[in-house]
């Protein structure tokens, strides 16, 4: 009985299950400085639950950590979220959420490891923090699109303002997102799957 018990307790819950439809499997990393959204994006977005590591923040990272601007934090991911979102029948993204803390940036480098592609999410009322996520990104030679999420307080930029704050390339997408909405971080997901394609000049498929 305790056998049947624990087999019943191993088997997936049918919304994890993969379709036998699905052909493609791409892996994503949602990047950003600290408090930008990133465990909010995979959250919201992921059909299956979420697998997060926040912890609560501690009296360590004061003078380590730089919580201007999100103050009222009090967890913080300390190694990655996970979550996953099928985008046709037979294309699967599986994303990777970093840790925004530059002391945890060392666990990028396992992140990144056969991701096709990134999403940096910006936050306008602390451009400065996003300087060295795109540094990073540009070195590794990682594809990405940029995604502003807006906070109720967050100052409205022009797009091209915004392109040259950041010294981005003409190429590279920016869009505007709510991380707390489903369909607003699917939206980032398509744009960013839309330009990974272009970069191939393969034809993009029907997505959702």
């Amino acid at each position: 009985m305790g056998s049947q018990s624990s087999e019943a307790l191993a088997e997936p819950r049918q919304e994890d299950v993969l379709p036998s439809s699905v052909a493609t499997a791409v892996k994503i990393v949602i990047v950003g400085g600290f408090g930008v959204g990133k465990t909010t994006m995979v959250g919201s977005v992921s059909e299956i639950r979420p697998l997060t590591t926040e912890e609560t923040m501690t009296q360590a990272g004061v003078g380590v950590d730089d919580p201007t601007g999100v103050e009222l934090k009090t967890a913080t991911t300390v190694a990655m979220d996970f979550g996953r979102i099928s985008l046709s029948d037979e294309l699967v993204l599986y994303l990777f959420g970093t840790p925004g803390q530059e002391r945890f940036w060392f666990l990028w480098n396992g992140l990144f490891q056969g991701a096709l592609g990134a999403v940096v999410l910006i936050d306008t009322r602390r451009l400065a923090a996003s300087f060295d996520v795109l540094g990073q990104l540009e070195e590794r030679g990682v594809p990405f699109v940029v995604a502003i999420n807006r906070f109720p307080d967050s100052p409205d930029h022009p797009v091209e303002q915004l392109r040259s704050a950041l010294d981005l390339p003409e190429a590279v997408p920016i869009v505007d997102c709510d991380a707390r909405d489903r369909a607003s971080s699917r939206d980032v997901l398509l744009a960013l799957m839309r330009y990974l394609f272009t970069l191939t000049n393969t034809p993009v498929p029907e997505l959702l």
